[in-house]
């Protein structure tokens, strides 16, 4: 191992860092800024498949270097990204490389075979369950250190690959504190939808992907005529944008509730605290997600959120200790739990306090917590014979 652990050289491998605001994008960025913190004085070489340049409004280190390959066509863009890491490696050296994708494991398996440089490496959610690729396989038995952002994924992990459990620890997702706070409903967003203050909202922040249906908005789409009984005056908010949005719209015309759901599309980042801010219970009852990252923008913000019971939603909302937790196949369970929140009869008075949910998702979830996680995770590797409290 290093003897100077502050000089240490690392390679970090992400598929995207500036551009792209999805889940693997914003851990991404969050374990840059935290590594950076715990090592101000290493050395970084930062690979980038999919951006083409950096943002100047985020700050790092002077000594990081940022690699692109964006800008490559997609149909060869593997094979020179993967060029571009192994041939930085074989130059460098580094102490350690560093994958956010499982995908990039098989390159960090040949380099180590070739040079003995240890990797460690990301498992998220979907790309992590029940993987097909052998060769990917091989690269996660010989990772020097797996870390799964949720319990669920790395339960699934063990069970299914038959690694290590020494080898796969938990570093869950995390978010700023800063960006996400309660508020009263944004005036601007109520007369840009003609709502009215008192009028219930639900919201979900998705993807419109034909890939990410599993999220979930297709089942509160379907139960919304039964919500409507109760709660005659409800709207449900989407938030995003992609290739599913036609299919979309022609079920809200079959579901006849046209004015009854909004699609928002795309919403700039300065916005989406507003959004979280103008519902009144945040439901995403989704079946494939590794942790969402949205549950804990939507806690911080000091909403009742509702998430899928067979994924890693379980560990964002802390096994039901933070918002309810349902089938998500189940429309009738579905129907009575968004009823219940918006009427505040839900037996978990916790939801109905926002300073307190803000509180305990922050202690839980936020920033200096995965600082620390993370730091206990290279303080066991590089000191084995330590014990971590985390």
């Amino acid at each position: 191992m290093p003897s100077h652990l502050d000089s240490l050289q690392f390679h970090l491998w992400f598929p995207n860092l500036f551009g792209f605001k999805g889940g693997i994008q914003v851990y991404s960025a969050f374990f840059l800024q935290a590594l950076q913190s715990l090592y101000y004085q290493g050395r970084y070489d930062v690979f980038i498949k999919h951006d083409v340049r950096a943002i100047p409004e985020i700050t790092y280190l002077p000594e990081t270097q940022f690699h692109f390959a964006g800008t490559y066509p997609l149909k060869i863009r593997t094979p020179i990204f993967a060029a571009k890491i192994i041939s930085k490696c074989l130059q460098q050296r580094p102490d350690l490389i560093i994958a956010t994708h499982l995908n990039f494991t098989v390159a960090a398996y040949k380099l180590k075979r070739m040079t003995g440089i240890p990797y460690w490496t990301v498992a998220h959610g979907i790309e992590a369950w029940d993987i097909k690729s052998a060769a990917i396989k091989i690269a996660l038995q010989h990772a020097d250190l797996i870390l799964a952002v949720s319990s669920y994924t790395r339960d699934r992990l063990l069970k299914e690959q038959n690694l290590d459990p020494s080898k796969v620890s938990l570093l869950p997702n995390t978010f700023d504190p800063s960006r996400f706070k309660p508020a009263p409903k944004p005036t601007y967003l109520l007369e840009k939808y003609n709502l009215k203050p008192q009028q219930p909202i639900i919201l979900t922040v998705s993807r419109l992907a034909v890939a990410e249906r599993y999220k979930g908005y297709d089942q509160i789409l379907r139960t919304l005529p039964q919500i409507c009984c109760s709660i005659p005056h409800v709207h449900y908010i989407i938030v995003g944008q992609g290739d599913d949005q036609v299919r979309i719209e022609q079920l809200i015309k079959q579901l006849g509730v046209q004015n009854s759901v909004t699609l928002a599309g795309f919403v700039p980042d300065e916005q989406l605290c507003d959004y979280y801010n103008l519902c009144d219970v945040f439901a995403m009852p989704s079946k494939c997600e590794g942790f969402g990252i949205v549950y804990l923008e939507a806690l911080a913000c000091g909403k009742p959120v509702l998430a899928g019971n067979q994924d890693g939603a379980i560990d964002a909302l802390c096994h039901g200790e933070l918002g309810a937790l349902v089938n998500p196949d189940n429309l009738s369970e579905i129907t009575e739990v968004v009823v219940k929140i918006i009427q505040y009869i839900y037996p978990k008075t916790l939801m109905y306090q926002p300073e307190a949910l803000r509180r305990k998702v922050i202690d839980k979830f936020g920033f200096e917590r995965f600082q620390q996680t993370l730091a206990s995770h290279f303080d066991q590797y590089f000191h084995p014979t330590k014990r971590s409290s985390f």
